[in-house]
């Protein structure tokens, strides 16, 4: 390519580059494949190396592509999380590997899995974990640690006679969790993630750490960046070091001597990925000497002794059998594409989504076209492109009638979405049912989906009010019901009525609001008759609170069936009342930080307190903290404290603030 082909072209990617790189790691929310972005990536650094001059700073090839978020405390990295060089074919591979041999000829090299999420740090002083942090441009992060200690599989404590230790990881969602957390998007008729990686990112990007624990997020460490005490001589032997120390480290990494074991132990990792609980997008190599890594330094961007494999994604053409029409809780209308059964990444694949219209029309499908399919990050499979399409078909049109009710249906304005506003639509009040009683909102003990459906199939309950109206005698004609159970059902129903208000606004299923939102919404107003008689103004003070999520409170609280509804659960005795009563104002107006290990109380139990006093919890220290209370082994947040003079209390002192 001549040079002004070239500069034209560098320009091109530089600029779709960005665009897309700020999409993945910024917003978690990418348009394309990693492996179309890789493509792109490796397209402009071939032009960089050709002509130099060409290089930018700001160039995608020199940068990461992360940056801190406002929403957290920014950390400055001891050592620089660097990104992996990306190779795409086993010649790039061996070429490594012969040049590591030629300066290096005992070297061997370590094989491991590259897990697909989003890479964090954690730091341990004296083996208590006191901070973690995303890579973010991997120079300055975002200090995350509230939402990580909610991670079950990060140890809090470990056995170390390292007095600070520093290790990366990769924090990812499993499959089972992500189907679960997708389902419960489409359910509430919100945008589902694209992928696992999308979903872990926007997990622990959350303010909410409880979003983190209800979304079951894993960790893999595959890395020791920075250690005091303890001394390793090889990579390999740090990762065992790791694995005894009870961390979940990255699994199946190998040890190999020549190309040829490298090679292998990639294509079995290849074939073996559809088999994962996870999400990998490569095999990384890694020289295992840390001694010669030192040596061999690194680029602005990438370590020298490391390159990362990236799988190309596999694609399968199929025929689109059928387009079946689901109705969700919202009204929705969902359309699924019935294929061909084909087999990508390891498993048979039959059913993908297909969105709404404008997807429909995007694609130009039409039941009877031979498709592509992928699954978009080894797991969701996805229609890529039609083939062949019979033009006097036209695009399938989503039914102008609800596939459940036969009412009509209609796309508002500012939505993709086709909607049926029935509120007697079958489908749509098996929906609401099964929400409602779902453990995140009312929490009925035994009234799973499946009690939900023979309970609505047999016409016992066709609304929240029926489920509380339910009689023994009733559930025991039922097939699969005796004494005990239809008893230990009603038992459930009954003690539910003692519920926290917050649990039953979030059960009603107002749009746009979550837990966190219902829960926000109770302590604010106390009651429901509160609430109901707020007006929009009210509800748009509380914090966090919007103008759509302030409308669509009060549209709901303004319409006639739901006032009904609430005034029969009232009537049928279900608590209207918010527990989480403020005792005093004494905390009115301030800003709590715990930190360290409490002996006294846990940390949900501290917080509870605080609230019933009108204070406030934070997560991270800043200006505007008023009290940092510190358990023992309090880290990094404590020396913030004292740097910006905030009042530092421990247990005792706060015993005497609350008597």
């Amino acid at each position: 390519m001549e040079f002004t082909a070239a500069k034209a072209r560098a320009e091109k990617l530089r600029k779709t580059l960005k665009y897309h790189s700020d999409l993945y790691y910024n917003q978690d929310n990418p348009e394309i494949s990693d492996y179309e972005y890789d493509i792109m990536n490796n397209e402009l650094k071939n032009i960089e190396a050709e002509y130099p001059e060409l290089i930018t700073a700001d160039s995608p090839t020199q940068i990461v592509g992360g940056k801190a978020s406002k929403l957290f405390e920014k950390v400055t990295h001891a050592v620089k999380m660097e990104s992996l060089q990306d190779v795409f074919s086993v010649d790039e591979v061996t070429a490594f590997i012969e040049k590591t041999k030629a300066d290096f000829p005992d070297a061997g090299f370590t094989v491991e899995p590259k897990i697909d999420g989003l890479s964090v740090s954690l730091e341990y002083e004296n083996g208590v974990f006191v901070r973690g942090s995303t890579r973010g441009d991997g120079v300055v992060g975002e200090d995350v640690t509230a939402n990580l200690m909610r991670i079950t599989d990060i140890p809090k404590r470990i056995q170390t006679d390292a007095s600070y230790l520093e290790v990366r990881g990769e924090v990812y969602m499993p499959h089972e969790s992500f189907f679960a957390c997708i389902k419960k998007q489409e359910d509430n008729g919100e945008v589902p993630f694209k992928n696992p990686r999308n979903a872990a990112a926007g997990s622990l990007r959350q303010k909410n750490s409880d979003v983190v624990a209800q979304r079951n997020l894993s960790i893999f460490i595959f890395n020791i960046q920075a250690v005091q005490g303890v001394q390793f001589s090889t990579h390999k032997q740090s990762l065992d070091y790791l694995k005894a120390c009870s961390f979940p480290v990255v699994p199946g990494y190998v040890l190999c001597s020549s190309a040829k074991e490298v090679e292998d132990e990639i294509r079995k990792i290849g074939e073996g990925r559809g088999a994962f609980s996870f999400d990998i997008d490569g095999a990384v190599v890694k020289i295992n000497s840390l001694a010669q890594r030192e040596e061999l330094g690194s680029t602005a961007k990438f370590p020298k002794w490391a390159v990362a494999f990236k799988y190309p994604p596999e694609e399968k053409e199929t025929v689109l059998k059928d387009i079946e029409i689901n109705v969700g809780r919202t009204g929705v209308l969902t359309p699924t594409g019935v294929f061909e059964p084909v087999i990508l990444a390891g498993t048979t694949v039959s059913r993908a989504t297909l969105h709404n219209q404008d997807f429909l029309d995007e694609k130009g499908l039409q039941i009877g076209d031979t498709v592509v399919l992928r699954k978009a990050g080894e797991i969701i499979p996805e229609v890529l492109r039609v083939t062949r399409h019979d033009e006097s078909k036209g695009i399938y049109q989503l039914p102008s009638v609800c596939p459940s009710c036969g009412a009509p249906v209609y796309r508002l304005n500012d939505e993709a979405a086709v909607r049926c506003f029935n509120d007697k639509c079958p489908a749509q009040i098996v929906r609401v049912l099964i929400h409602f009683a779902s453990r995140d909102a009312y929490g009925i003990e035994g009234l799973g989906e499946a009690i939900v459906e023979i309970l609505v199939e047999n016409e016992l309950i066709h609304s929240p009010e029926d489920i509380f109206k339910l009689k023994k005698e009733d559930i025991m004609r039922l097939e699969g019901f005796q004494e005990t159970s239809a008893n230990n059902l009603i038992t459930s129903i009954e003690n539910s009525k003692k519920n926290d208000l917050s649990k039953l606004i979030f059960a009603l299923g107002i749009r746009h609001i979550g837990a966190k939102n219902a829960a926000q919404l109770a302590q604010h107003f106390g009651t429901m008759d509160d609430l109901i008689a707020a007006d929009e103004a009210d509800i748009l003070a509380i914090d966090g609170f919007g103008e759509i999520m302030s409308k669509s409170v009060k549209e709901f609280f303004s319409t006639e069936q739901n006032l009904q509804m609430i005034a029969s659960l009232k009537e049928l005795g279900l608590n209207m009342r918010s527990l989480a009563e403020i005792k005093d104002e004494r905390f009115k107006g301030m800003s709590f930080v715990l930190t360290g290990t409490l002996s006294k109380f846990n940390r949900n139990e501290a917080s509870k307190i605080i609230e019933s006093y009108g204070g406030k919890t934070s997560s991270s220290v800043s200006k505007k903290t008023s009290v940092v209370l510190a358990g023992e082994a309090a880290g990094s947040k404590l020396t913030k404290a004292q740097s910006l003079g905030i009042r530092i209390i421990n247990e005792d002192e706060f015993e005497e603030m609350i008597k």
